[in-house]
């Protein structure tokens, strides 16, 4: 393995030459032998096992390389740690690659690794896929186990895989799960197109988007999320008091040793109300059920992944999280699985298409970023400056 110029790597190990392929885990899953940091100060173990998602590939010849850069304690869409630096995006390395699972989706997209298992709580295998122009998905809730992982929000934590291609994150989430997925494909798919997110977006972000969806097919309709503006409250409402449950030792004896943004999210669940989890949760069930009420007959929705274009790291918008939220609460409330595909590029940045399928149908959406990447050649193109995954260097079309 080469030196890591996109600060995707956090801690690197020797491994084994073989067939399989080369996995780097988000630094927020045990790996045996390896630091558990989180990117933080305040955490430091050294597993003596696995975590099972790692077992399972390691079982199926994969080929362990080392932890990858998240954003701390994975609470942010960035992956900016004060502590271990920033990951950056290797199609312009003056911007962010996104986040929480940015070391995944950069270590990728730079071809330093086949696949980065990252994880998603509120939209951090998404997010950076979306910006590193490689695929990812996020799992139905519960499809692979979360034994090893620090918890973020244990109700709303998902494990999932970053890769070039719909077929690599089949291969992984398969094995990841523990069971077969059978990707479905289907000309005939019921297709709900949410033109909400669609306005919201950049116009340029959303044109290729739209674009894209000629080459998706189906039988493609408007719809409208059921609750949108009021998913995002009651997202928060779950997430953040079981967030700061899983921190509260270190918030009393600790505090000073997280970074600004990270403290700041813990303390605001600390300070909300005894009656607010239980409220988020009886909430959820209700924005499931007008979910299933209101949609449950389209097989997808899709969406722009993302609103916006990867920012400059120093031009970082002050309401940068709150764009990107009505993207990627639904699915995550919903425990849906989705996934963002590379659809274009804009100014030599990526853009993503998001795909939710209905729950426990992570076959239906894979098959249908499959069945588009057939169509499509997004997925094939590179950075300029780019490695294949034993680290020697290659140029490819970008």
């Amino acid at each position: 393995m080469t030196l890591d110029p996109f600060n995707a790597f956090l801690h690197l190990v020797e491994h084994e030459d073989g067939p399989g392929p080369i996995v780097g885990v988000k630094d927020v899953i045990d790996v045996a032998g390896m630091p558990t940091t989180a990117a933080s100060r305040v955490l430091h173990r050294v597993p003596e096992r696995d975590a099972e998602c790692v077992a399972r590939l390691r079982q199926a010849g994969a080929r362990i390389v080392g932890k990858l850069n998240t954003h701390e304690f994975a609470l942010g869409a960035l992956t900016t740690s004060p502590h271990f630096g920033p990951a950056l995006n290797p199609w312009n390395t003056a911007h962010v690659c996104g986040g929480s699972s940015g070391g995944s989706g950069a270590a990728v997209a730079a071809g330093l690794v086949d696949i980065g298992v990252g994880t998603d709580t509120a939209g951090s295998v998404r997010i950076p896929a979306a910006f590193c122009g490689v695929t990812g998905i996020k799992p139905t809730t519960g499809l692979v186990p979360t034994d090893g992982l620090v918890p973020t929000s244990w109700s709303l934590d998902t494990i999932g895989p970053l890769a070039r291609t719909a077929d690599e994150c089949a291969w992984a989430l398969e094995v990841m799960a523990g069971r077969p997925i059978e990707l479905s494909e289907s000309d005939e798919l019921r297709i709900g197109v949410v033109e909400s997110l669609f306005d919201r977006a950049d116009p340029r972000v959303a044109a290729v988007c739209r674009e894209a969806l000629r080459e998706l097919g189906g039988r493609q309709e408007p719809v409208e999320i059921p609750l949108h503006a009021e998913i995002t409250t009651i997202l928060q409402l779950v997430l953040l008091p079981e967030a700061t449950a899983a921190h509260l030792h270190w918030l009393r004896t600790r505090l000073a040793d997280y970074g600004a943004d990270v403290r700041a999210r813990l303390l605001a669940g600390l300070f909300l109300p005894s009656t607010a989890h239980v409220t988020g949760l009886r909430a959820r069930r209700w924005a499931i059920a007008e979910r299933e009420r209101a949609l449950g007959q389209y097989d997808l929705l899709v969406a722009p992944a993302m609103p916006i274009l990867p920012p400059r790291l120093d031009a970082i918008p002050e309401d940068y999280r709150l764009l990107l939220i009505p993207y990627n609460s639904p699915a995550s409330l919903w425990g849906a699985p989705a996934a963002s595909v590379p659809c274009g590029l804009v100014d030599g940045l990526p853009v993503g298409l998001s795909l939710i399928g209905r729950n426990g149908e992570d076959g239906v959406v894979l098959g249908a970023a499959q069945a588009f990447q057939r169509l499509t050649d997004w997925h094939e193109r590179r950075p300029t400056q780019a490695f294949d995954a034993s680290g020697k260097e290659s140029y490819t079309r970008g």
